[in-house]
């Protein structure tokens, strides 16, 4: 059963090793050296410092993955919107791991009155499985930027989706993310 928590640094060692192995072997990042666990707590950091969630992932009491919202951009205009980070071991995908991180940082974002969740999602040819769960959570496509990254010798695109949280247009209730500063 799939447990979720928010992240502690008793997390950051796992955290820095699932992220590594897919600087290393995957293409879920276009990152191509693994960071430290020391860059991992400055970004976790970064992350809390606006207010935004990171959410740690437990099987029957172990690490299974993670999940985080970031700015979507760092410009004040976009403080409603912001992007999601979903990793899951390979061990533990298909098990639900990946659904439930990504509903618990939606929700976040919901209750944080923001309006738009973006998911920018590497290598559309073989993320099949991830575009599928977005779509099945309310995300719409929103474009697909065509072989923008390089790693293992190969171009790589990257689909972006977007979730709507508040399709009516509404004007917003919240302050959003302060990005004045950027």
């Amino acid at each position: 059963m799939v447990s979720l928590r928010d992240t502690t640094e008793d997390d950051f060692k796992a955290i820095t090793a699932l992220y590594a192995r897919e600087v290393r072997e995957g293409t879920a990042t276009f990152e191509l050296d693994p960071p430290s666990q020391i860059e991992i707590t400055h970004r976790f950091a970064t992350v809390k410092g606006y207010g935004l969630p990171w959410i740690t992932a437990e099987v029957d009491g172990a690490f299974a993955g993670y999940a985080y919202l970031s700015p979507f951009r760092m410009r004040a205009a976009y403080r409603y919107a912001v992007e999601n980070s979903v990793y899951v071991l390979p061990e533990m995908q298909g098990r639900g791991v990946g659904r439930a991180l990504l509903n618990a940082v939606v929700g976040e974002a919901r209750a944080l009155g923001l309006r738009h969740v973006v998911g920018a999602i590497s290598d559309s040819e073989t993320s099949a499985a991830s575009i599928g769960l977005h779509r099945t959570l309310g995300f719409r496509d929103a474009g697909v930027w065509k072989s923008v990254g390089w790693k293992f010798d190969r171009w790589l695109d990257v689909t972006l989706m977007q979730l709507d949280l508040a399709p009516n247009d509404a004007p917003p209730t919240a302050e959003g993310l302060d990005l004045r500063g950027s």
